[in-house]
């Protein structure tokens, strides 16, 4: 039965002693004194939104934007308080103080109007860096993930966090731990790639690095988002149960066993269920199975589009009480479905004021924790009661500068790096000389200053084309652009071809420009039909390898394309994913030989531009079955795959037990040893392949990996710890086990090449794994 609070207006904030506000009380107690006293209007508003400076008539940057624009001003919005601000910093481009002056004088407004003056929340998006004008733009997710160090990543949500919660900001909108699935996807570059392993790993680093600065993690999107059919936003999802649990979700429990503050729906639907109104998924698997404690928002407007895009819902009060009761708790952007409707919804007996008292709780909880309700937390940001807000630090463009020189990756290299420093070089491509061409499509330029190239980029920095100029002063350059990113003109690839022909080698530059909703050519709602290069860029290759000189072929994108077919004809090959605003610096290094390559793929760079897009990680009949079909998927190059300007031996694959319980542990080394010059690193990847399983299990799967800096001629070993919960997988019957039998083991330098082989046995009963009890592999290096 249904029941409402009766109406308070009687208790006075005079008349309370305000249990709540007492920081030595229990959390829980300060929550229940607080919950007692709100009228269901005041526990509604604390499950609720509003975007202050959304622009209906600017760049679209949610789905939906122009279609909802906003509800109402603050007055009315937050008249009976309100949960959270909606991107205080992310959405229209000012000063970052003067942000912060806004945002204080929001919250004393939220506090006036609250009858227990409770502040808002702030949230913002930082998936590339704070997304604010000015703040710095670091590399996206996927070349995170190209650094395989986690530790790196770790510092780079540490800095983020750092310049949030001194901005006022409580909240931040990332990390994206969806596994790609389909490379066609537009949001490939918001990922840390195609393994759940490695993308638990970067993950959960990101989530520990934000956090620990004192901000709230938000794991997006649970959950299936990747797997939309044909890569098409938005596209409804078709895996089954058993890819559902081994593949998508590893990294989102991985991310709640660390203490993630936060969960974001996915817009996608699963089987025909939308998971903003799933309670399996938001109740049964996150907080029942997991044990989830924190908040889960929805996915900006997920609650009108139950009703206009799912249709599982007839109007706005009924998808509010469908999310309410399947376990969400804060509508985002603002308040369509909760609000006035979900008042109106419980009201009419259509949802359980219970289930308003329990979304409540875990807001308050977060309050608390964050010292909103302490009574002498101050509404003005810590850098406005400073003075100062630097979003674009040294110290953050230096870590910049690691994570982009350590994630680019050389694919392919038959003489053609380093580059001289001196003769003649033709630089070539419509990605040598634009900035935004490195920018992921969340970094403020791209995701809201599309329109707006009279700003600039708000922050500092050089286009490869004035980093290579810089680095290689001794060197004539030739520069032409060939061709646009995505536009069909040819006119200018003769130009290009000329100066490739009169140069004594060409560096081909080629890729993504982000964007958002079909602005660009990677990014939210930028996906694509096939794997071939944007526009002409294909034509320009084929152009420029046809002259017949030395090409260095830069690719810079978001995803990766399908070029694998270009290498024979190339002196070398870079990928890059998408750098940020000290990329041009970081690649010219590397170009240069001063830096060495030592980032790996996180994907693989298939060979046909049709793609045949499915990962590394399929079962036997996903590899090639040339008496069964005439298509090849094989990729141009693996999973994991990198180079470097040194070379690297790993030998010595050893465990120390052969015999391991199925509910036990075992320790595998394997040693490594630069064999160059040069000064280098080499990522030791670990792989295991079960061979005989009760269902298909992949051909072979991630296990472990360690990054291992080594100057020329050291050795190291390296030491993994492995649990037997890294084996489990999903029986016939749905749970997740651990099975007895054989495991094969190999290691190398990535997918591909993994010359190292043994064996364990798994020996014992069969195990249920449903609990997880460790996650990761640790790892110890031993230098010799």
């Amino acid at each position: 039965m249904t029941t409402t609070t009766p109406d308070h207006a009687d208790l006075s904030p005079a008349d309370d002693d305000r249990p709540w506000a007492d920081p030595a009380r229990p959390v829980d107690e300060r929550v229940e004194a607080l919950l007692a006293r709100l009228t269901l209007e005041e526990k509604v508003a604390q499950l609720s939104s509003t975007w202050e400076d959304v622009e209906p008539a600017g760049p679209e940057v949610a789905p939906g934007t122009s279609l909802f624009g906003r509800v109402g001003d603050l007055d009315e919005t937050a008249r009976h308080g309100l949960g959270q601000l909606t991107r205080p910093y992310g959405t229209v481009p000012r000063p970052a103080l003067e942000h912060a002056r806004l945002l204080a004088a929001r919250q004393r407004q939220i506090m006036a109007q609250s009858r227990w003056a409770i502040p808002a929340m702030a949230h913002d998006e930082c998936l590339t860096g704070f997304t604010a004008y000015g703040a710095t733009i670091y590399p996206t997710s996927l070349a995170m993930a190209a650094t395989f160090d986690p530790d790196l990543i770790r510092r780079v949500g540490a800095a983020i966090g750092a310049d949030m919660a001194a901005g006022g900001v409580h909240q931040g909108l990332a990390p994206v731990v969806d596994v790609i699935r389909d490379y066609r996807w537009g949001r490939c570059e918001e990922t840390y790639g195609e393994d759940p392993y490695l993308v638990g790993e970067m993950g959960e680093a990101y989530v520990l690095g934000l956090q620990g600065a004192g901000v709230y993690a938000t794991l997006k999107h649970f959950a299936g988002y990747s797997s939309s059919m044909g890569g098409r936003n938005h596209a409804p999802v078709g895996i089954g149960h058993r890819e559902l649990t081994d593949v998508i979700l590893p990294p989102f429990e991985r991310a709640v066993a660390a203490g993630v503050g936060s969960v974001m729906n996915s817009y996608a639907e699963i089987d025909g269920e939308a998971p903003a109104a799933s309670r399996r998924l938001l109740t049964g698997v996150l907080r029942e199975q997991w044990g989830f404690q924190g908040t889960v928002v929805s996915d900006y407007w997920s609650l009108p589009f139950l009703v206009n895009a799912h249709r599982v819902a007839a109007d706005l009060p009924g998808a509010g009480a469908l999310a309410l009761r399947a376990g969400l708790d804060v509508e985002l952007p603002d308040q369509r479905g909760f609000g006035t409707a979900l008042v109106d919804a419980v009201r009419e007996g259509a949802a359980e004021e219970a289930d308003v008292d329990r979304a409540v709780r875990r807001v308050l909880r977060q309050k608390v924790a964050l010292g909103l309700l302490d009574p002498d937390w101050d509404p003005e940001p810590p850098a406005l009661r400073e003075g100062r807000l630097d979003l674009d630090k040294p110290q953050n463009r230096q870590l910049a500068y690691a994570v982009a020189q350590s994630g680019a990756v050389l694919l392919h290299n038959a003489g053609g790096l380093p580059l001289p420093s001196a003769g003649r070089i033709a630089l070539i491509g419509p990605c040598a000389d634009d900035v935004r061409t490195m920018f992921g499509c969340y970094s403020f330029p791209n995701h809201v200053l599309s329109d707006r190239d009279d700003l600039g980029n708000g922050v500092e920095a050089v286009s490869l084309r004035a980093a290579l100029a810089a680095e290689l002063p001794g060197v004539e350059w030739l520069f032409a652009q060939g061709c646009p990113i995505r536009d069909a003109e040819r006119g200018g690839i003769a130009a290009a071809v000329e100066a490739s022909s009169a140069a004594d080698l060409t560096v081909l530059v080629v890729g993504d420009k982000p964007g958002m909703f079909g602005i660009g050519t990677s990014g939210e709602g930028c996906d694509v039909e096939d794997l071939r290069l944007p526009g002409v860029q294909e034509e320009l290759v084929e152009a420029v390898l046809a002259t017949g000189g030395p090409v260095v072929l830069v690719v810079v994108s978001g995803r990766p394309y399908a070029v694998g077919r270009f290498a024979a004809g190339t002196a070398a090959m870079v990928q890059v994913f998408l750098p940020g605003e000290e990329g041009g610096r970081a690649v010219a290094e590397l170009l240069s030989g001063r830096a060495n390559f030592s980032g790996r793929l996180p994907v693989q760079i298939p060979h046909s531009p049709a793609g045949q897009p499915y990962t590394y990680l399929h079962p036997p009949l996903g590899d090639r079955q040339s008496w069964l079909s005439n298509l090849d998927p094989t990729p141009a190059f693996p999973f994991g795959h990198g180079l470097s300007y040194t070379g690297f031996e790993i030998h010595g694959l050893v465990t120390d037990r052969q015999l391991v319980p199925t509910d036990g542990d075992f320790k595998v080394s394997v040693q490594v040893r630069n064999t160059g010059a040069v000064p280098g690193a080499e990522t030791v990847q670990l792989y295991f392949t079960d061979p005989v399983a009760q269902v298909t299990r992949p051909v072979r799967a991630l296990l472990a990996f360690a990054k291992v800096p080594l100057e020329p001629g050291e050795e190291a070993t390296v030491h993994f710890d492995v649990h037997t919960d890294r084996l489990a997988f999903t029986g016939l019957d749905g749970r997740r086990i651990v099975e007895p039998g054989e495991i094969l083991l190999r290691a190398g330098s990535s997918s591909g090449d993994t010359p190292n082989e043994v064996s364990v046995q798994l020996v014992g009963e069969q195990r249920d794994a449903s609990v997880v009890r460790r996650h990761g592999v640790p790892s110890v290096v031993e230098r010799d």
